[in-house]
């Protein structure tokens, strides 16, 4: 008897910043459906290699590439490595992004925040997802396919904490897909965004106390917080032919917090 195909048995799939968190779940997630995955890291290699072999276990395959997303030059590397290795990539996540706690206590007032820090945050949205875009994009035009997810944040609908820097990033990112949505579809290429809400345990909710936890799950309908791994099913099905007719599209991820 043959086993039972794979949704994405074959295909290669690059995910920015995966070698922990968010990124690592998704990843992990495309290699259960027989994906190879590109672990795309910036700094802790061993966490990456960890996160392939977790991979592997899973039954899909993958290849730790180091590059900090933010630099075009390390971009077009590592897309050049990945085509070299693969011959192909199928999809493209956008997880990565400059580092951030949410720590309503510690958090900047707008009267408190340098444009720097907004720089900052821009810089790891906006122009990551620049950079990949840009380096891919002559790959997926060849194949008249492609889909791209931008990971965003509810923050962008219901900013119920003023995280300025990161939420207008965020916010720009949204737009970023929507326009590039608008002129890659009739090149065969779909971009959509998925909006987590809080997620932990990752390193950006660590800072964050219990008693806002609390606050914000007695609002959410689902009635807990997000998980890695609640984002990343989301992300699966707007890599996938199931959701073959949507693009430009923004997925809250939330539990019911933001409802559009």
């Amino acid at each position: 008897m043959n086993p039972t195909p794979r949704n994405f048995e074959g295909q290669v799939i690059l995910v920015t910043g995966a070698s922990r968190g968010i990124g690592a779940a998704i990843a992990k997630a495309f290699a259960r459906e027989g994906a190879m995955v590109l672990v795309n890291y910036i700094h802790n290699a061993l966490a990456a290699q960890e996160v392939v072999r977790q991979c592997q276990q899973l039954g899909g395959d993958a290849l730790a590439l180091c590059a900090d997303v933010r630099s075009a030059d390390a971009v077009n590397q590592m897309v050049a490595t990945a085509l070299r290795e693969t011959a192909r990539i199928d999809v493209v996540v956008n997880n990565a992004f400059s580092p951030y706690s949410f720590d309503p206590e510690q958090r900047q007032r707008f009267w408190q925040t340098p444009w720097q820090a907004y720089q900052t945050q821009f810089d790891g949205a906006v122009h990551a997802a620049y950079n990949v875009c840009q380096a891919v994009l002559p790959h997926f035009k060849q194949r008249a396919q492609g889909s791209i997810i931008n990971l965003v944040s509810d923050l962008v609908e219901r900013p119920s904490i003023a995280y300025h820097d990161y939420s207008t990033a965020k916010s720009a990112l949204v737009g970023f897909s929507r326009n590039l949505a608008t002129e890659l579809g009739p090149l065969g290429i779909r971009v959509n965004c998925v909006a987590p809400g809080l997620v932990s345990p990752t390193d950006s909710s660590r800072a964050t106390k219990e008693a806002v936890k609390d606050a914000l799950i007695e609002q959410t309908p689902l009635g807990r917080m997000a998980t890695p791994d609640d984002v990343a099913g989301p992300v699966l099905f707007l890599a996938s032919p199931w959701s073959r007719f949507m693009t430009g599209q923004v997925l809250m991820v939330d539990g019911g917090l933001v409802m559009r």
